[in-house]
């Protein structure tokens, strides 16, 4: 097991993010951005907190043209952001209905240089604002001279590409739960229902060293499964049954997220071909991955062995996306997304098949974009469909 890297990032790491926002600001014509979710945020300021689980209270952050972000936070995050990088931190006192951060916000916004008067906001695909929208209103009514422009694409853009530091993050969530993985059936048995089996492995990949497990999600049935989100639930996997257990583990603020698939007792010849399929769709999707394909290229070479071997559709809607400080990221490996991959992207591969009525499977793993052959960062699943007794 690689050891666990060092928490948090060096201040040259945050220096860096800034200056290749800010090179694409200068391409965009952007004055500043205005930053208003957790993964952008800790991106640009290396806040790390619970706190952003209360919905009550706004935060933002302005990412200026040159120069560090500033800090338009509560007073109940002073003391947090005051560890960081940034040095420029305004406060009030929230939650303030009448006036939440929004004359203090538009203030620091008013007071930076203008060289097109333009601010990012991200508004577009993948986004959401994390404000009230009438007070996001009256910040544009104080700012009249200020035109906002979406800048989700820059964003996902920006953040899609991985440091050494985050990637390194990335694996060692992704090692010890593949760990975990291998030892669930050791602590998984017959008679043990799909949340009896969850609760067991949350507790191993906490064990093992992750900080928490956010996501983690289980479906069973005979020969498969039709659904793929909604589990665990008390239901108990008979024999012949198989179980997929789907988890997005966290250390030091960055994720993993893929899935494996457990038969219980034995495995059909329906299942077991599934399962085969889905290995030999992982493996071209590998090879697929390269700089300068796209995601389309990348799920076209997942899809054409799915095909071929007799899948009659996929519920899931795409078969991979991009992963680190969230769950899932942009893009998607879908028929539609045709993003360009590049070195340092990390996503996972998640072909998916429809075979029969009602009965699906999907495997999953996360891969490293490389300047040459993609490489694993979870630890490759077994070739034959496992077995618990």
């Amino acid at each position: 097991m690689t050891a666990a890297p060092p928490r948090g990032f060096a201040e040259a790491e945050f220096a860096a993010r800034c200056e290749r926002a800010q090179r694409r600001m200068r391409d965009a014509e952007l004055d500043a951005l205005l930053l208003t979710t957790e993964p952008h945020l800790r991106y640009f300021s290396g806040f790390l907190s619970q706190f952003w689980h209360s919905p009550t209270r706004p935060w933002f952050l302005l990412l200026p043209l040159d120069g560090k972000p500033r800090a338009v936070i509560p007073t109940i995050g002073a003391t947090g952001m005051g560890e960081t990088w940034v040095d420029d931190i305004r406060c009030w006192s929230s939650p303030a209905p009448d006036d939440d951060g929004v004359s203090l916000l538009a203030a620091a916004i008013d007071e930076l240089p203008r060289r097109f008067g333009r601010v990012g906001v991200p508004l577009g695909v993948e986004s959401h604002l994390r404000m009230p929208a009438q007070d996001f209103a009256r910040v544009g009514a104080a700012l009249p001279a200020i035109e906002w422009i979406d800048c989700a694409l820059l964003m996902h853009r920006l953040c899609s590409v991985k440091s050494e530091a985050e990637t390194a993050k990335i694996r060692y969530v992704c090692e010890l739960t593949s760990d975990s993985f291998a030892a669930l059936p050791d602590f998984a048995r017959a008679g043990d229902s799909e949340r009896d089996i969850v609760r067991r492995m949350r507790i191993d990949l906490l064990e093992r060293g992750a900080d928490h497990t956010p996501y983690i999600v289980a479906a069973s049935g005979a020969d498969g499964y039709d659904d793929i989100i909604m589990g665990p639930r008390d239901r108990v996997p008979a024999a012949g049954d198989v179980l997929i257990i789907d988890t997005g583990t966290v250390y030091d603020g960055y994720f993993c997220d893929f899935d494996r698939n457990f038969a219980f007792g034995h495995a059909s010849d329906l299942a077991r071909r599934a399962y085969a399929a889905l290995c030999r769709a992982t493996d071209a999707g590998l090879a697929a991955a390269r700089p300068g394909a796209s995601t389309a290229d990348v799920w076209r070479a997942m899809w054409q062995v799915l095909e071929a071997a007799g899948a009659t559709g996929n519920e899931v809607g795409r078969m991979g996306h991009g992963l680190g400080a969230q769950l899932t990221e942009w893009p998607s490996l879908a028929a539609h997304d045709r993003t360009p991959l590049e070195a340092g992207m990390v996503i996972t591969l998640e072909p998916g098949m429809s075979y029969a009525p009602g009965k699906m499977m999907v495997h999953e793993e996360n891969i490293l974009v490389t300047d040459g052959e993609a490489g694993l960062l979870s630890k490759r699943a077994p070739a034959e469909l496992p077995i618990v007794d």
